[in-house]
């Protein structure tokens, strides 16, 4: 990101900002899967098809899903599979940091183990 311009910082902002919400994490790890209508979107997120289709519209505008009409219906399928080596990144640096926190607490934990009990 070094010698980006402010414009280009923005839009780099609202990519993540698209990344940002519990529910487009879930449409996107659906649509890895497989492609799926919207109402298919909506029953397995447990939202009604107008908020899905809201979610959708913002990962439509930044590239990440593809939207296709056949008949009545909306298909949606993954249109930049980068994202998910994003995700994949994202989520092993968390799980490190579980790691290290859990370690922590074994480190504080281990002693207080070891104290002998007071007899009352």
């Amino acid at each position: 990101m070094d010698g980006l311009p402010e414009e280009a910082l923005v839009q780099v902002a609202a990519y993540f900002q698209a990344l940002s919400e519990p529910t487009r994490l879930q449409i996107l790890n659906l649509l890895r899967q497989q492609e799926r209508s919207v109402g298919e979107l909506a029953q397995l997120c447990g939202c009604s098809s107008a908020n899905i289709s809201r979610h959708l519209g913002l990962l439509v505008q930044h590239g990440l899903v593809a939207r296709e009409s056949r008949g009545n219906s909306a298909y949606c399928s993954i249109a930049d599979e980068s994202v998910y080596a994003l995700c994949d990144l994202v989520c092993g640096s968390i799980a490190r940091q579980f790691e290290r926190t859990a370690q922590q607490r074994k480190v504080f934990a281990a002693p207080a183990a070891k104290r002998p009990r007071s007899r009352a």
